[in-house]
């Protein structure tokens, strides 16, 4: 698939076949998520990978986390259904460092989402369906403990991924957006 074809028709998509990337292609998609626009050459960000055998304690984390802020047994229920419902998932942490006056954390942040969206897109472009996940779990206390954060670090995307659900398709909007409404010049 040529590169702004991608860029110009790709969706999310929470349907997933049963295939996860093998080490090779999970090496190619966490390489793309280290070549972003990073102003200080900080790498703020870093990577954990879910795999299918580790969904069981994903799904505990969830639920830890549905305990911690009383979110509801409607979310105990959503905490279940996406631990099962991908064969892989990339939590992407954000490693902010607010003593750098010259980049400032929001900055680092930007640069950390820049790294979830490349991941998506070299993941798409090798065949897999994705989609980025938030929610307040991603704040629960036993997931971060899980995730190795800091106290100043902060979970942005679970990123789930597989094998499109009909073989060989990844989902794709079937026309780019239009510009109207998004675009003023300065002439």
């Amino acid at each position: 698939m040529q590169i702004l074809d991608l860029l110009h028709h790709r969706r999310s998509n929470k349907k997933f076949g049963d295939k996860a990337p093998t080490p090779e292609q999970l090496e190619q998609i966490l390489k793309a998520g280290l070549r972003v626009p990073d102003h200080g050459k900080l790498k703020p960000y870093r990577f954990v990978v879910i795999e299918k055998s580790g969904m069981p304690q994903l799904c505990e984390l969830f639920k830890a986390a549905v305990e911690e802020f009383d979110m509801g047994e409607e979310r105990l229920k959503k905490a279940e259904k996406l631990s099962n419902q991908a064969p892989m998932i990339i939590g992407v942490i954000a490693k902010l460092d607010h003593s750098i006056a010259k980049v400032p954390t929001w900055e680092q942040m930007i640069t950390a989402g820049c790294s979830s969206y490349a991941i998506q897109l070299a993941a798409n472009s090798l065949g897999f369906d994705t989609v980025w996940i938030t929610n307040k779990w991603v704040n629960g206390s036993a997931l971060r403990s899980a995730f190795g954060c800091q106290e100043q670090d902060q979970v942005i995307a679970l990123i789930m991924l597989g094998s499109p659900e009909e073989e060989g398709k990844i989902a794709l909007a079937p026309e780019s957006e239009s510009l109207d409404g998004f675009v003023n010049y300065i002439r």
